[in-house]
């Protein structure tokens, strides 16, 4: 695939960049070569080599889901600017 000024406009554009000629031009010269690279591996035989899911053997390790009161609804009332005994109170946002 041949990179020119305009596939660097049309990505420069979806990316919300806005590149200076000096950056276009190195751009044009950075895609080239990352195309490049991708299309010599693309001559190597991969036949026989089964697709890679994980980088290495580590399993994730996750704690146990306990649920665990650590604010009470005092603590958490305590602040508040608004409040009655058990609940948070808020300004009205719907108008009927």
């Amino acid at each position: 695939m041949k990179v020119d000024k305009e596939t660097v406009d049309k990505i420069a554009h979806l990316a919300r960049l806005e590149l200076t000629e000096a950056e276009e031009e190195r751009s044009i010269e950075e895609l080239s070569e990352i195309l490049s690279f991708m299309e010599k591996l693309n001559e190597l035989d991969t036949s026989g080599v089964k697709p890679l899911i994980y980088m290495n053997e580590a399993v994730n390790v996750l704690r146990p889901d306990v649920i665990v009161q650590e604010l009470t609804r005092e603590e958490a009332l305590k602040n508040a600017p608004l409040k009655n005994e058990e609940y948070f109170k808020v300004s009205k946002v719907i108008q009927k």
